[in-house]
């Protein structure tokens, strides 16, 4: 391969490493055209899938800033799947097919600058879609506001209720208290008059 193809095929990989959001490392020893061509076709959308040497890699992972996490992963022969959209999905599509193709291997990846162990790389497939993780904060924002607001409107009728109840508890304490005092100012106006 003439230097300046290693250079361009440098320049893309470490154009990949810096605009995916993640990077997950495989082994693919073993694998026909035909398992790669679905493996592309399960990461659709999702991830590219590039098969590359590791020398080649290496500089290009230094070269984006991520040498230090994906050196130690860039043995055997590696393939590399860039992830441009749903870093979960991607991790799901390649867990699934290596569940059904035992000979792709994952190594781990980069996540955002940090290394990710093959074991990260299978809780990141756990997750949910970004799209139902999204949804399920903005139900969760909305109910807490729906909360607050009840909260907020419960307050004015409980302290209505609290005011009428003392009313009514002075009007039935205030009768009787006041029947007593009336009915001697009479009965001392009529021994007066007698």
């Amino acid at each position: 391969m003439a230097n300046a193809q290693k250079t361009a095929l440098i320049e893309d990989l470490a154009g990949k490493f810096r605009d995916s959001s993640g990077a997950v490392l495989t082994e693919y020893r073993g694998l026909t055209v035909a398992q790669m061509s679905e493996l592309r076709g399960a990461l659709a959308g999702n991830a590219t899938f590039t098969v590359t040497k590791n020398t080649l890699a290496k500089v290009a992972a230094t070269e984006a800033g991520v040498g230090d996490q994906v050196a130690s992963l860039l043995s055997g022969p590696s393939a590399i799947a860039f992830v441009d959209g749903d870093v979960a999905q991607a991790a799901k599509g390649l867990l699934d097919f290596a569940k059904a193709n035992p000979l792709l291997i994952i190594k781990g990846g980069v996540l955002d600058g940090k290394a990710l162990t093959a074991a990260e790389v299978g809780k990141l497939a756990d997750l949910e879609p970004r799209e139902v993780l999204l949804a399920k904060l903005a139900g969760a924002l909305k109910a807490t506001q729906a909360r607050a607001a009840g909260t907020f409107n419960a307050l004015p009728t409980q302290m209505a209720l609290l005011a009428d109840a003392l009313r009514a508890k002075l009007e039935a304490s205030a009768p009787a208290d006041s029947a007593p005092a009336d009915s001697a100012a009479p009965a001392a106006d009529a021994a007066d008059e007698a």
